[in-house]
């Protein structure tokens, strides 16, 4: 059974297989990265951490949401260590809801006071799965960019990190107009470490956008050999059912069905071997 933070990602999976298949590849790999920079966004956003923290408490239980706001306001009039200490205590509240977006935030005021590699790190995977979950296309765009900035601070600090080198990697094959300089990025990790679940499965996504379902396939099985979830496997039907492998498209979707335990994401793949199957 699949925990909360799991849940979240699964739901999302149909639309945005939708968008990958629907997007036209010929639009994104251009020369003109056309991606804002990184400080430029962050000086001219709408979002910051209190705007972010109010949308992510609607729906939140009272308990939690006092939880909360009596750190907020401590954090008001604290400085220093102080202040860090109580921002990772928020981090933690966040996280234990599953909200990413004001965790962004946080960890990046944790690396101004303190600039070290972990929260800049910590910065920019928190928005990037804040932006994976999110439909709000404005918001998406400014998460992005927001996850870039601290992906590129936290390499500034630690030139062969893989994971930093795989985050912003990630983010701008999904978020500039230059997904090819994000490809260069996820490869060079992956030359480095081949079994690199996380960038395999952006190359896979970006060939499943581009219509390259072989090497799709080929990613999505590495992905499956180190973590077989029902993302990947979900992924890899996608693939095989995309040139013809019916046999192979049913037997994943079955694992991805198996695996996920989710009503919405079941009902979608019963429809899917019903028509494999005729």
């Amino acid at each position: 059974m699949l925990n909360s933070k799991q849940i979240l990602v699964i739901v999302l999976i149909l639309a945005l297989m939708g968008v990958l298949l629907a997007r036209p590849i010929s639009g994104l790999v251009s020369e003109d990265k056309g991606a804002n920079s990184s400080s430029s966004v962050e000086n001219a956003s709408i979002y910051n951490l209190e705007n972010v923290s109010d949308i992510a408490k609607q729906g939140l239980n009272s308990k939690i949401s006092s939880e909360i706001a009596a750190l907020e306001n401590k954090i008001a009039s604290a400085e220093g260590d102080e202040k860090v200490e109580l921002l990772q205590q928020l981090a933690n509240k966040w996280d234990d809801v599953a909200k990413y977006a004001p965790q962004g935030f946080i960890y990046q005021e944790m690396a101004t006071i303190n600039p070290k590699f972990d929260y800049w790190l910590k910065s920019g995977n928190a928005y990037r799965s804040a932006y994976a979950n999110l439909q709000d296309t404005v918001m998406v765009r400014e998460l992005t960019q927001f996850a870039i900035n601290s992906y590129e601070k936290a390499i500034a600090l630690d030139e062969n990190n893989l994971d930093a080198k795989m985050g912003l990697g990630a983010a701008m094959v999904t978020g500039t107009n230059n997904p090819m300089a994000g490809i260069a990025l996820l490869r060079e990790v992956v030359a480095a470490e081949p079994k690199n679940v996380e960038a395999n499965k952006t190359l896979g996504l970006f060939s499943l956008q581009s219509k390259q379902f072989d090497k799709a396939i080929e990613r999505f099985q590495t992905v499956i050999e180190v973590k077989p979830d029902a993302e990947a496997y979900f992924y890899l039907a996608t693939a095989y059912q995309n040139i013809g492998l019916k046999s192979e498209a049913i037997a994943s979707f079955q694992q991805s069905k198996a695996l996920a335990a989710d009503p919405t994401l079941s009902q979608y793949i019963d429809s899917q071997i019903k028509e494999l199957s005729k």
